[in-house]
């Protein structure tokens, strides 16, 4: 099964998000899919068709002592085809977090976001990500890491949960 490690966003940060995108201009553009706020999350790590007995237990070692960072949803870009809310740091740190989980080998350079919509060319993602360039959500420390199975749903990729990690506070 395709598996991937994420953060998962809090219900407030999601919230908050979802009233700043409501108050964007081209949020009806042609061609604009708008992803599950229910299931927005930081990926981490990326594992494609993995067991997911072995990559639980991977995640285990790898995860054992690490602590949470404070983070916050915060401004918005666009990579090809995909409109991301940005992710900052608050407190702590996020790269050692994904360094740990990121598969061996691994060589693009993580930049955490939050995927909120994709579409193509006339789907306005740079004027939405202009719009979103002054939002700052609230701040959440994460209490767990998931490993999550990604299922191609008919209206976009259905997220379960596999296993959870639970880490430890926040350094303040």
């Amino acid at each position: 099964m395709r598996l991937f490690s994420a953060l998962p966003v809090p219900e407030a940060a999601a919230d908050a998000l979802r009233a700043r995108l409501a108050e964007c201009a081209a949020t009806d553009a042609e061609g604009l899919r708008w992803t599950a706020p229910e299931g927005w999350h930081i990926t981490l790590g990326f594992y494609g068709e993995d067991e997911p007995e072995a990559r639980t237990a991977w995640l285990a070692r790898r995860l054992d002592g690490l602590q949470a960072p404070v983070l916050r949803l915060a401004g918005a870009g666009v990579f090809p085809g995909v409109l991301w809310a940005g992710v900052i740091v608050e407190s702590g740190q996020l790269a050692p977090l994904a360094d740990a989980v990121r598969p061996t080998g691994e060589r693009r350079r993580f930049r955490a976001h939050v995927t909120v919509a994709r579409g193509g060319p006339r789907a306005g993602l740079e004027e939405l990500a202009s719009d979103l360039a002054g939002h700052r959500g609230p701040a959440w420390e994460p209490a767990e890491v998931l490993l999550l199975r990604s299922d191609r749903g008919p209206a976009g990729p259905v997220y379960t949960p596999v296993s959870r990690f639970g880490l430890g506070r926040a350094l303040r």
